[in-house]
């Protein structure tokens, strides 16, 4: 191994555990999933080292997978939680749209003066 490539993995797995400290000790599931997050971006950049430093490209496709699970696990968690947050107070009402989207929905499903002549 040349010093290139074993510095390149030292920088990779003081991320890696640098993101798995943030994992054990996030106080919140946001940190929690950012460091996951991190955890599946620092995967994907020692795969493609890997690749890059052996000229192995069927490492690509695992690289392609890695980057679209992290993508769409992210996406689904901040949805998750934004739904979370959407949900009721404790009185057993939703708590709905904030009052500008509100009134923004409501001036969109107006038909306006030019419409109706």
């Amino acid at each position: 191994m040349t010093v290139v490539s074993v510095l390149a993995f030292a920088m990779l797995g003081t991320g890696v555990l640098l993101a798995l400290v943030r994992l054990a000790l996030g106080p919140s599931l946001l940190d929690r999933v950012v460091a996951t997050d991190a955890l599946l971006v620092i995967v994907s950049a020692g795969l493609a080292v890997y690749a890059a430093l052996t000229r192995n490209p069927t490492v690509v496709p695992v690289l392609v997978v890695v980057s679209l699970l992290g993508f769409v696990g992210s996406v689904s968690v901040a949805r998750y939680i934004g739904g979370m947050l959407m949900e009721s107070t404790g009185d057993g009402q939703d708590v709905g749209l904030p009052p500008a989207a509100e009134g923004a929905a409501a001036d969109r499903a107006a038909p306006t003066e030019e419409a109706r002549a």
